[in-house]
């Protein structure tokens, strides 16, 4: 926790810090396209069996079943005003020429590409489940790996991935490689999403992270209703899909210019690399007394207790190690699972609301904006604790209402519903890293992104039970909601808390100790 010290000195909210969270924030607001790409990209257009005869009356598109044929000419169905008394008794069989779509909301989709409906059209649900897959996988491994070899590498890496495997899915010839593309696309928007908040907060002063992680997930929203303008301007998937990737190339090239994380950098023993960032942070808030008196001693000094603890190697079985963090971990698996289960299960299936498809993806994202500045001011008024708790209760109850009042009022509650998930994001975006210690930090944001994504695959699932109860899906996503929100009231607080760095750092924080520890700056000349 010494290390708040030491970036006081340097500047904890500068210029620095400033072009730092700007330099992240807008590649967070163009990889979120990505998570919600597949309601333009894979929306099933109106379409009948392809037929010659029939190819240049798409009057009759309505009149035909979507995935049957007759075996002879139905001549009555030409006629716009025609009845067909008999159609219903005509003999029909599959469709085995393929199929015409309507094109008049998209030219062009993967379900029209791969013909994706009617026997096929399990594909289009097993392309997000691979996608949330891919993000699992992603959340694990860049979480140990971010923790081993730091933030900016794995991020600036994700950035490269994500440009290549984007940019190719678009031109990929058959569906088998589109989902390997799209799954490795997955995987770097883990790790984008992931570090890029890390980076942000482990860079500024604590009391400045929930202002910091607001403005993050913030980016989030303005990504939601950016790619409704964008799918509304282009309606081929293919340059679609383009469009959101190729910007992560100048996002890569821009990359090499943030700094890693000097927190990170000192407790896991690379004080020399440490030292330099510190020193380039102070030179650019134009703290010159600063960077010419920071010296390794000096380092060495303010953070001796840490550095002590931090010998020990840390791997994923340390969340378990100790009561106090098995506690905090399992209360944030838990919350992240069900911000997965909920938000994905609710918009990923935009096309069944009804209502015009850009206009429920701009009021999902402009809904986030107020619940999120709400939610900024709540968390640092009433605390972390009660406003997770209560942001999800809240949730689940519009949704749990949704399932009970008149269809007029249902969007209107799914859009609030959606809104405290996006509140309830915003405040496990800066809960999770302050209940977790520097040296597993990463581990831990790991397994609650995997945690998310595994609720994100068995969301849409529950989609399936219309088939016994068109309201039963509603009541599973808000009894979830507000099941988790009285379970993240088991989770302590953390408003006000130094950032712990060591596991020995949440023991006390725990304990109520911290408050005794008392680590002052100290200049060279003192140190000696």
């Amino acid at each position: 926790m010494a290390f708040a010290e030491l970036l006081e000195h340097v500047g904890s909210l500068g210029r620095f810090q400033i072009f730092q969270i700007v330099s992240l924030v807008i590649p967070i607001i163009c990889v979120t396209p990505h998570n919600l790409l597949d309601n333009f990209t894979a929306a099933v257009p109106d379409h009948r069996c392809r037929h010659p005869l029939l190819d240049n009356a798409m009057a009759s598109l309505n009149k035909l079943e979507r995935c049957r044929r007759f075996l002879h000419p139905q001549w009555q169905l030409l006629e716009l005003n025609a009845s067909a008394p008999n159609a219903s008794e005509a003999d029909t069989e599959p469709c085995l020429d393929g199929w015409v779509y309507d094109r008049s909301d998209f030219s062009s989709t993967i379900v029209s590409e791969w013909d994706m409906v009617c026997d096929w059209q399990f594909l289009k649900p097993m392309a997000q489940s691979i996608f949330m897959a891919g993000i699992m996988t992603g959340a694990i491994i860049c979480g140990l790996v971010s923790d081993k070899f730091g933030r900016r590498l794995v991020l600036s890496c994700c950035y490269l991935q994500l440009a290549i495997t984007g940019t190719c899915s678009a031109v990929v010839p058959n569906f088998f490689l589109y989902c390997c593309l799209r799954f490795l696309s997955a995987f770097a928007v883990a790790g984008i999403t992931m570090n890029a908040g890390i980076l942000m907060i482990e860079w500024t002063k604590t009391q400045a992270g929930a202002t910091v992680m607001t403005i993050s997930s913030l980016g989030f929203s303005v990504g939601e209703f950016l790619l409704s303008g964008v799918a509304y301007a282009i309606r081929d998937w293919c340059f679609l899909q383009l469009a959101v990737s190729v910007p992560f190339v100048l996002f890569f090239l821009s990359s090499w210019w943030l700094a890693e994380s000097a927190r990170w950098l000192i407790v896991t023993g690379k004080i020399d690399q440490g030292l330099h960032a510190l020193r380039r942070v102070a030179g650019i808030n134009g703290k010159k007394d600063a960077r010419d008196t920071l010296t390794i001693e000096t380092v060495k000094s303010a953070m001796r207790e840490d550095l002590m603890v931090t010998k020990t190697k840390h791997s994923e079985v340390d969340l378990f190690r100790t009561p106090e963090l098995l506690k905090r971990f399992c209360g944030m698996f838990s919350v992240w699972f069900a911000i997965g289960f909920v938000f994905y299960g609710l918009i990923l299936d935009l096309q069944n609301m009804g209502s015009n498809l850009f206009l429920l993806q701009v009021l999902f994202g402009v809904i986030d904006i107020p619940s999120k500045t709400g939610s900024f001011f709540a968390m640092n008024y009433i605390g972390r604790r009660i406003t997770q708790a209560g942001s999800l209760i809240l949730a689940g109850l519009c949704i749990l209402a949704n399932a009970v009042i008149l269809q007029v009022l249902r969007v209107t509650l799914a859009v609030l519903g959606i809104g405290f998930v996006g509140s309830t994001y915003t405040v496990l975006s800066i809960y999770s890293s302050e209940l977790f210690p520097t040296v597993l930090r990463m581990t831990a944001i790991g397994g609650g992104q995997m945690a998310m994504r595994l609720g994100s695959i068995l969301g849409p699932l529950v989609k399936l039970l219309n088939q016994f109860n068109p309201l039963l899906p509603l009541f599973i996503y808000g009894g979830v909601s507000v099941i988790t929100g009285l379970t993240a009231l088991l989770l302590p607080e953390t408003l006000n808390m130094p950032l712990p760095d060591t596991i020995h750092d949440v023991e006390r924080l725990n304990s109520g100790l911290w408050s005794s520890k008392s680590i002052l700056f100290s200049t060279p000349s003192a140190a000696s």
